[in-house]
C-alpha cells in the first residue's frame, strides 16, 4: 500500500482519491484521520464543520468500501460532509435553529441514505444560516462561518460551511442545497464549484414538502469532475423523494469528459440589466470570458427578455416558506431570526391570484430560455454582484452604487434557474485585487444538466485558476 501524508491526501481531488480506494492503495480510515486532522488545523478560523461524527465515521470506514464498485457513484469510504438541514441518523441536525439545537436525527434522509449506501462516510455536517435563510452563513447555535480566504469575510450562504469546509481541505465532497443561490454563491465566494442541477436530479424537494421543486439539494467540490463524480452518488429514483429522477444512461462522470466541440456561449454582465454589479466583478468575469473566447468557445453578450422574473420568483420562494417553515412547531419557530419570519410573512399573506400568476410566470421565463438556448449552449452570468462583505453584515444594502429592496435583492442573478428549472453551475472566474474569489454561473437547458458540465470543465481547463485547499490561518492577497 503507497503511503500518503495527512495534507497530501487533502490536497488530493475525490476522483483521485476514489481511485485510490479501488485500488486498495488507501483506506477509508486514513482518509478520515487525514480529514479529522485537516479539521483540527483549520475549524478554529473558519468554524465550517460544526458537528462531527468521529465514532460513526469510523465505524462506517470499517464496511464503506463494499459497496458496488460498478456503480458510477461508488465512493467506497469517501468522507463527505453534510449540510446541517440534511438528516443523519444518530446525529444532532440542529437546522442552525436554537429550537433544534438538541434534536438527534433517528435515521438519515433518503438522500443521505443513497449517498451512504454507495460507500459515502459522514464526517459530520456543515453549518447553515437558520433553516438554510440567508446568503451569509451564521446561527444562534454555532456562530458565523468564515471565508478561508480572508476570515474577516463571510463565505456566503446558505451552504457556506460546505463551501469552506471544501476550500480549506476539510473534505473531499461536501453537500449543498439551493433555493435562491445556497450553493451557488458560497462557491462563488470561497473558489469552489456548486450546482443546482435540474430538480430531481439529486434528490427531491423538502422532506414534509416534496414535490415543491424550487429548493433542492446539490453537489459541491473543488472542481468540475469532481461535481459530477458527487451528482453520480447523490442520482437515483426514491419513491420517498417523489421528484427525483432515475440515473442517466450516461453517468455524468464519463459525458462530463466527452469533449464538447463548438461551444456557445452567451454572456451577461448583468443579465440584462436585471441586477447591479460592481465594475471589478464585472471586469473580471469579462476577462474569463474573453480567455474562453481565446479557447476557442465563441462568446456574444446576449440576454433574454424575462419581465415576469422578479415577480414569479417572489411568489415561488413565498411558497416554499409557506409550505415548509410555515409548519414548523411552535416552539421552534418562537427562536427564529427576523429575516426568516419575514420569508414567512410573505409567503401566507399572499394571495392566490399571485400564485396562479407565478405558475404562468414560470412557464414564460421556461419557454424564453428554452428559445434562447436553442442557439447557446449556456448563458453566463454573475453568481453574485459583489465581493464578499465582512461577516458581520448579514447582507449588502447596496451594490454598485444602488440601494436594495430586501434583503435577498442582492442574490437576484440566483432566480432564473430555479424559476424556469434550469440546471446552474457555479464556477471560479477569477480573483479581485483584495484577493477574493468571484464566481460565474453558467445557466443551460432543460434537463441539460451533462452539457452545463462539460461546458464549465472547458471553461474551467482555460481559466486554469487554483484550487487549494488554502490555509485559512494566511491571509491570501
Amino acid at each position: 500500500m503507497a503511503e500518503f501524508t495527512g495534507p497530501e491526501l487533502c490536497a488530493k481531488s475525490a476522483r483521485e482519491v476514489v481511485r485510490l480506494l479501488k485500488r486498495k492503495e488507501v483506506s477509508s480510515k486514513e482518509l478520515l484521520d487525514a480529514a479529522y486532522a485537516r479539521i483540527d488545523a483549520v475549524g478554529p478560523a473558519i468554524n465550517a464543520t460544526v458537528t462531527q461524527c468521529r465514532d460513526r465515521a469510523y465505524a462506517q470506514a470499517e464496511t464503506a468500501g463494499n459497496a458496488d464498485q460498478s456503480d458510477p457513484g461508488w465512493l467506497g469510504g469517501l468522507p463527505v460532509g453534510i449540510k446541517d438541514l440534511n438528516e443523519v441518523g444518530g446525529v444532532v441536525t440542529t437546522m442552525g435553529s436554537l429550537g433544534m439545537k438538541d434534536y438527534v436525527s433517528p435515521v438519515s434522509s433518503p438522500l443521505v441514505e443513497m449517498m451512504e449506501n454507495r460507500g459515502a462516510v459522514i464526517t459530520g455536517k456543515t453549518n447553515t444560516p437558520e433553516f438554510g435563510a440567508g446568503g451569509n452563513t451564521f446561527n444562534e447555535v454555532f456562530g458565523y462561518t468564515r471565508n478561508p480566504w480572508d476570515t474577516r469575510k463571510n463565505a456566503g450562504g446558505s451552504s457556506g460551511g460546505a463551501a469552506a469546509s471544501l476550500a480549506a481541505g476539510e473534505t473531499w465532497l461536501s453537500s449543498g442545497s439551493d433555493l435562491a443561490g445556497s450553493l451557488r454563491t458560497p462557491a462563488g465566494y470561497c473558489g469552489v464549484c456548486g450546482f443546482r442541477a435540474t430538480p430531481g436530479r439529486a434528490g427531491g424537494g423538502p422532506g414534509p414538502a416534496g414535490f415543491l421543486n424550487e429548493g433542492i439539494n446539490g453537489p459541491m467540490a473543488r472542481d468540475v469532475e469532481d461535481v459530477a463524480l458527487f451528482l453520480d452518488a447523490m442520482t437515483g429514483f426514491d419513491p420517498r423523494m417523489p421528484i427525483s429522477l432515475h440515473a442517466p444512461e450516461v453517468p455524468f462522470q464519463q459525458a462530463v469528459r466527452q469533449e464538447k466541440k463548438n461551444i456557445r456561449i452567451a454572456f451577461s454582465p448583468d443579465q440584462g440589466g436585471f441586477a447591479p454589479v460592481e465594475r471589478e466583478v464585472r471586469d473580471i468575469l469579462s476577462g474569463a470570458m474573453q480567455t474562453a473566447e481565446g479557447a476557442a468557445m465563441r462568446v456574444e453578450e446576449a440576454c433574454p427578455e424575462m419581465p415576469a422574473l422578479y415577480d414569479t420568483y417572489v411568489a415561488l420562494r413565498g411558497m416554499h416558506y409557506g409550505a415548509v417553515n410555515n409548519f414548523v412547531p411552535d416552539e421552534v419557530k418562537q427562536h427564529f431570526k427576523r429575516t426568516l419570519r419575514e420569508n414567512i410573512d410573505v409567503g401566507v399573506k399572499q394571495t392566490s391570484h399571485d400564485i396562479y400568476l407565478a405558475q404562468r410566470g414560470r412557464t414564460e421565463v421556461y419557454h424564453q430560455m428554452r428559445e434562447f438556448l436553442a442557439d447557446h449552449d449556456v448563458l453566463a452570468i454573475p453568481v453574485v454582484g459583489l465581493e464578499p462583505t465582512l461577516v458581520e453584515q448579514e447582507y449588502p444594502t447596496v451594490v454598485d452604487g444602488q440601494e436594495l429592496s430586501d434583503y435577498v435583492d442582492w442574490l437576484r442573478f440566483s432566480f432564473l434557474a430555479t424559476t424556469a428549472a434550469l440546471p446552474a453551475l457555479a464556477l471560479p472566474a477569477g480573483f479581485t485585487k483584495s484577493g477574493m474569489p468571484i464566481g460565474i454561473q453558467l445557466v443551460g437547458p432543460p434537463k441539460g444538466d451533462a452539457l452545463v458540465l462539460q461546458v464549465g470543465l472547458a471553461l474551467e481547463r482555460a481559466l486554469n485558476l487554483p484550487k487549494g485547499p488554502i490555509d485559512p490561518n494566511v491571509r491570501h492577497v
